[in-house]
């Protein structure tokens, strides 16, 4: 009985440090660090696909399966 007592304590514990330490560390100032300016370079083009194969009959589809 007394070593589940114990258990109960240091859980106890344990579950007051996590506490403590979340509060502790979420009141810590974020480092903000300016980012170099950065030129983006337009482009106007549209990127296409073309698909130049012919579609699959339905006895070469019935041959794939």
């Amino acid at each position: 009985m007394k070593a589940l007592k114990n258990m109960e304590a240091i859980f106890v514990i344990a579950a007051a440090l996590a506490t403590v330490t979340s509060f502790a560390t979420a009141t810590t100032p974020v480092l903000h660090v300016a980012a170099d300016p950065v030129v983006a370079k337009v482009d106007t083009s549209i990127p296409t696909v073309v698909v130049a194969a012919k579609r699959l009959t339905a006895a070469e589809k019935a041959a794939l399966i």
